[in-house]
């Protein structure tokens, strides 16, 4: 059992990889590549993990539920905003739409292509477990975007996040499953014509001692955005998902990730997980203890934690992660710059 800290963001990304089969819970007989991101080392690789709570999230317990009751020893826990007057919701939220395992998520309002707009100031108040991101929606172009190639492509991004907080592409030309580089940075920033963007909300289910987010069908953007569905999977395909929030490392915190395809974690501006290119769903633990010095992590201090995701090919989309971080702020909508 988790003690009384706050433990709202359990994300699990497994978006579509083509003719390999994608199940979002790691308990399906499928392969599952595994990278053990807990020790220092290059950005999303490491030695193995001991044991925590994360390892056995949602073992027995995910059995189509959006959510599971709340642990009475959890239920006074701390919010984002680091009140401890309210305990956070165990049962999905008003308007929200159930994850097929845990969780929901809403779809907000769109939001304009406006090159230098002001950041939205994240809410510290009565947020639960809900973290505010964005998702963009992008048409089929047969080269980033449904293209022909599949597999593992690492080191795409440069290992510091930007100025702007967004990623950097680092590859010096096309790649194996990127073979129009120029376009890499509107997958994260708003554009006329390229994608369509959504205020984006996740809410995180209480799951055997952590929070959680999973969905084996993650199709949030059907009959919205470009509304291009697959005639053959008849679901919107290709899109990304974007997050800043922050943590207060106190210590003994995990962050667990499964899925697919592209999924890169900063934490403190530094690539913690690099999952890139369009794979089978792949997995990625960070003990963030056995990786502080490496990440310029000091406990009783507060860090930026920034998340990008891609769903770049057709088939399956999962989603889904388990953590026990202490979130203080419900997300962050960051300026739209275009780099020059």
């Amino acid at each position: 059992m988790q003690s009384a800290r706050f433990s709202v963001f359990a994300i699990a990304l497994l978006a579509g990889a083509a003719s390999a089969a994608c199940s979002g819970s790691p308990s399906v007989n499928q392969p599952v590549a595994t990278i053990a991101a807990n020790a220092p080392s290059t950005a999303g690789s490491g030695g193995v993990a001991e044991s925590s709570p994360l390892d056995s999230a949602g073992a027995g317990a995910q059995g189509g539920s959006s959510f599971v009751d709340l642990p009475v020893a959890m239920g006074g826990a701390m919010s984002v905003g680091g009140s401890t007057s309210e305990p956070y919701p165990d049962k999905l939220p008003d308007g929200f739409t159930a994850a097929d395992k845990f969780g929901g998520y809403r779809v907000g309002e769109a939001i304009a292509a406006e090159s230098g707009s002001p950041a939205e100031t994240p809410s510290t108040s009565s947020c639960g477990t809900t973290i505010l991101a964005v998702i963009r929606d992008f048409k089929i172009d047969g080269e980033n975007f449904g293209g022909e190639k599949i597999g593992d492509d690492k080191n795409l991004v440069e290992p510091t996040l930007g100025a702007d907080r967004k990623p950097v592409f680092a590859a010096p030309g096309p790649t194996l499953t990127v073979k129009n580089p120029a376009e890499f940075a509107d997958w994260y920033r708003t554009v006329d014509g390229v994608n369509k963007a959504y205020k984006f909300e996740l809410w995180f289910g209480p799951n055997a001692g952590v929070h959680s987010f999973q969905s084996t069908d993650f199709f949030p953007l059907d009959g919205m955005g470009w509304n291009d569905m697959d005639p053959e999977f008849h679901h919107n395909f290709f899109f990304t998902t974007e997050i800043h929030t922050q943590f207060k490392y106190e210590g003994g915190e995990s962050f667990k990730f499964v899925g697919d395809d592209d999924v890169w974690v900063f934490i403190n501006s530094k690539l913690a997980i690099d999952l890139g290119g369009v794979h089978p769903a792949a997995e990625a633990l960070i003990d963030i203890d056995a990786r502080a010095s490496e990440l310029g992590l000091e406990r009783g201090k507060v860090y930026p934690f920034d998340m990008f995701q891609t769903e770049r090919h057709a088939y399956q989309s999962n989603f889904r992660a388990d953590t026990d971080l202490n979130f203080v702020d419900c997300g962050t909508i960051v300026p739209e710059t275009i780099p020059k």
